[in-house]
């Protein structure tokens, strides 16, 4: 039989996955103690609900959403006949299958309820859905506590190889400054030592003068002269002074 589910409008939200979803179904024995007019007119009460009766049953569909072609994707039908309620349900691949059964059941529960004055279930009955969904939802959450825990291990653990990490960085880092203090101590004490062989000698200084003045035909640039031989300028003046007072140089005018 195919039930009148199509007359239901699109979802708002309705999901866009390719793979069409799983289906599984449960069923309960119970009673039908009234008409299935009673309990057919109870249900299309309920706006959300598509009621289609049978030759001996009564089918409540639930259209949560559709797909992307119309055709319905999260949903549920309950058949119920006179002796028996069968739960059939569609299991997205979004959703846990455990926790799918759970919301039916939940679902189913208050079903129950609003016909309850023309079809009952015995309570034990209902004692073994509340205790088949106790159940899924302990194990569940115990897989659940299972994988957070290993993941909680495994990032402690991480945790635990990068604080080594950082410790040792930070004690290299330390040995790498304290030797970099080391080298440029070094290096001050061997500019000071180079600084002595830099600095020339007031006789070996005017030696390089009168050389110059040699070389450029008479001429000096003392800028340029103490920038070669890293003396100062005044340096340069003084000697060149000794040297004209001396007789070595002349100056002309």
């Amino acid at each position: 039989m195919v039930l009148p589910v199509e007359k239901k409008a699109a979802a708002p939200n309705a999901p866009s996955f390719g793979g069409k979803p799983q289906v599984d179904a449960f069923s309960i024995k119970g009673k039908m103690t009234g008409s299935k007019k009673d309990i057919t007119s109870v249900l299309s009460s309920v706006s959300f609900l598509e009621v289609a009766t049978e030759k001996d049953a009564i089918n409540a569909v639930y259209v949560e959403s559709r797909d992307i072609n119309k055709e319905p994707y999260l949903f549920s039908i309950i058949r119920i006949r006179e002796d028996v309620m069968e739960v059939v349900y569609s299991i997205p691949q979004e959703i846990a299958p455990r926790k799918r059964k759970v919301d039916m059941i939940r679902y189913l529960l208050n079903i129950l309820t609003l016909i309850n004055d023309f079809y009952q279930v015995d309570i034990k009955v209902i004692y073994q859905l509340m205790e088949t969904a106790v159940k899924d939802i302990s194990e569940s959450v115990t897989m659940e506590y299972s994988k957070l825990y290993t993941a909680y291990d495994s990032l402690k653990k991480e945790n635990q190889d990068l604080k080594k990490k950082v410790t040792r960085l930070s004690e290299e880092n330390t040995a790498l400054t304290s030797k970099t203090y080391e080298l440029k101590a070094k290096s001050d004490e061997v500019e000071v030592e180079l600084s002595k062989y830099r600095t020339l000698s007031d006789e070996v200084l005017r030696a390089k003068l009168q050389e110059w003045i040699l070389e450029h035909a008479g001429e000096i640039n003392v800028i340029e002269f103490a920038k070669i031989h890293h003396v100062t300028e005044s340096q340069v003046e003084m000697q060149l002074n000794k040297l004209v007072n001396e007789g070595y140089l002349a100056v002309l005018s």
